[in-house]
């Protein structure tokens, strides 16, 4: 497992819930959520100089059947973007099925109301996506997904 401090982000159409964990990738915990438009990658770009993390995980919204759709193409778009704004700090896609999903559901078990939700599920979502992609890397020993501007997919 490579040591160092990974952000996650959950790109959505109106916000986008930002996660980070600790130097050992051991803890994933909500950052904030950023409402998306103009100036949503100046401020990501700016948590990301603050936090100086080894990479972003960036989920990538497939459907169930693993395909992708519009919601996907836009996000691989958004990467290109981030991975400019970022300079330097590796992005990488990560297949978030369900990852909403289980946030939510985490949420409402805990006895959170539909509309307290909102303003959490989006970071909740993005602890999700950055606790799946610690784990494939410690299982595997190789980093989640799809680095941006390479071809191949790793997990």
């Amino acid at each position: 497992m490579r040591r160092g401090t990974r952000l996650a982000v959950d790109w959505g159409a109106a916000r986008i819930g930002v996660a980070a964990c600790d130097p050992d990738g051991l803890l994933a915990f909500p950052v904030t959520t950023v409402v998306a438009g103009p100036g949503a990658m100046a401020q990501l770009a700016a948590l990301v100089a603050e936090r100086e993390p080894v990479e972003i995980v960036l989920g990538l919204p497939r459907t169930l059947g693993g395909g992708e759709q519009q919601a996907a193409r836009n996000v691989r778009g958004v990467a290109g973007e981030l991975a400019v704004a970022v300079g330097g700090v590796p992005v990488r896609l990560v297949d978030e099925r369900l990852t909403t999903v289980a946030a939510s559901r985490l949420l409402h078990d805990a006895g959170r109301s539909a509309r307290r939700q909102r303003a959490v599920i989006d970071q909740a979502a993005a602890v999700a996506l950055l606790e799946q992609a610690l784990e494939y890397e410690r299982a595997t020993g190789n980093p989640a997904g799809e680095l941006v501007g390479h071809d191949t997919s790793e997990g």
